[in-house]
C-alpha cells in the first residue's frame, strides 16, 4: 500500500487571480472616470468673456517656453507678460503665441481628435484646467506639451 502525503498547494495561482480581478476592476473604475472626468470638462467650466491667469509651458522644442501672465477679454489675450526670461522672448517675438484657457482646450480636444498617446487635464473645483498634458506620439521626442494654469481670476 502507498501512503499518501498531503502537499501543501501553493498560494501563487490564488494570488494571480486575485491581482486580474484587481486589475480588472480598477481598469473599469477608470474608465467610468474618464468618461465622468470628459463630461466634467465639457460642462463644468464656462470661459468668461475676461480673466486673467498665469501659464506655465514646458516640454519640447516649441516656440511657447516658459511663464506668461495673461489677460483675456473677449476670447483674446490682450495683454501677456512674459515673467521669465524665456517668455519674455516669445512676448517680444510673437505676442499673439500665448492662448487663451480656450485656446488650450481646443488644443486638447484637436489632441484627442488627432489620436495623441497623451492628451490630459486635471480640473480645479470650480471646473477650469489647472494642467494640460499632451504627448502626440509616446515614442517621439520633443513632441511634449505641458501647461500648468495658477492664478485664474475671472473679471466681473
Amino acid at each position: 500500500m502507498r501512503s499518501v502525503r498531503l502537499v501543501p498547494r501553493s498560494a501563487l495561482p490564488r494570488l494571480v487571480l486575485i491581482a486580474g480581478l484587481v486589475w480588472a476592476t480598477a481598469a473599469c473604475q477608470g474608465e467610468a472616470e474618464s468618461g465622468r472626468a470628459a463630461q466634467a470638462e465639457s460642462t463644468a467650466w464656462k470661459e468668461p468673456s475676461a480673466y486673467t491667469y498665469t501659464l506655465k509651458s514646458t516640454g519640447g522644442e516649441r516656440l511657447l517656453i516658459g511663464t506668461f501672465r495673461v489677460t483675456v477679454r473677449e476670447g483674446k489675450a490682450v495683454r501677456v507678460v512674459g515673467l521669465d526670461e524665456e517668455s519674455r522672448d516669445v512676448v517680444r517675438r510673437s505676442p499673439g503665441a500665448v492662448p487663451t484657457i480656450g485656446g488650450l482646450l481646443k488644443e486638447l480636444k484637436q489632441a484627442r481628435r488627432d489620436g495623441a498617446d497623451t492628451a490630459e487635464a486635471e480640473y480645479s473645483t470650480t471646473g477650469y484646467p489647472r494642467s494640460i498634458t499632451l504627448d502626440w506620439s509616446a515614442n517621439a521626442v520633443d513632441d511634449e506639451a505641458q501647461y500648468v494654469i495658477s492664478d485664474y481670476v475671472a473679471a466681473h
